[in-house]
């Protein structure tokens, strides 16, 4: 029997789901942070601030930021970072990696300081040991085998260094789960067909955040990938979680 995986909530071989994420993020790309805004309202700047004050990023510092997108994230660990140090930008998706060179290079970043590298953040093109720190903010729910992704972060991450994951997660506080539910498969579907034309790319997100397993289940995922110190931190009632794990 063929192996099966999921997009959203249908079952669908892994290389059907690699090619539709392709499509669901293709089509967002150009208004992608414009949707993030309205989505949140807003909040998914706090929580991205937050994840930047966390992450052990400093001056000379070897980052990726895997599924790196539009670059915000990018971004914050070089100002973080000051007048040295490196982020790579990796992203399957050739259209939103497009998105995060140009604002690199609008916000003055030269290549050397700011490099987008197309890959699969399961196959990952560099060599063992090669970084201080390896971000990804709401990117690892997309991926067809989330366990594989994680040892490849473990596997270039320098010993001492530092995964750091932001993530849509479970709420809870009593009631958040109902609203959020409702606003998810009500709200942000037409939304997304209004601001971008696609409303089937929001609808696939939205199962996906259901999908992607909770905070204490991703954490022993991420335990057994190799990391130490595993530990999560929710955020607005648990509708994010922020999760941070160390290669000792």
């Amino acid at each position: 029997m063929e192996e099966q995986t999921h997009f959203g909530f249908e079952q669908v071989s892994p290389d059907e789901k690699k090619g539709r994420v392709m499509g669901v993020f293709s089509s967002v790309a150009g208004k992608y942070d414009l949707m993030n805004d309205l989505m949140s309202g807003g909040l998914h700047r706090l929580w991205k601030c937050r994840m930047r004050q966390c992450a052990a990023v400093h001056a000379g510092s070897m980052v990726l930021d895997v599924a790196a997108g539009s670059g915000d994230i990018a971004q914050g660990h070089l100002q973080k970072m000051g007048d040295s140090g490196r982020v790579i930008l990796s992203d399957l998706n050739g259209p939103m990696l497009r998105e995060g060179a140009r604002r690199m290079l609008d916000a003055g970043y030269l290549p050397g300081r700011a490099d987008c590298i197309q890959a699969d953040g399961s196959q990952l093109p560099f060599a063992d040991h090669s970084f201080d720190c390896v971000s990804i903010a709401f990117g690892i729910r997309n991926f067809v085998d989330i366990d594989r992704g994680l040892r490849e972060f473990f596997r270039v991450l320098k010993p001492g260094g530092q995964f750091i994951c932001l993530e849509f997660s479970r709420p809870i506080l009593p009631l958040l789960d109902v609203i959020y539910d409702t606003y998810s498969f009500h709200v942000i579907p037409r939304m997304g067909k209004w601001v971008t034309g696609d409303r089937d790319s929001y609808q696939y997100l939205v199962e996906s955040i259901r999908r992607f397993p909770h905070q204490q289940r991703f954490s022993h995922m991420i335990r057994q990938a190799g990391f130490d110190m595993v530990r999560h931190e929710n955020m607005t009632g648990g509708i994010v979680a922020l999760h941070r794990g160390y290669k000792l």
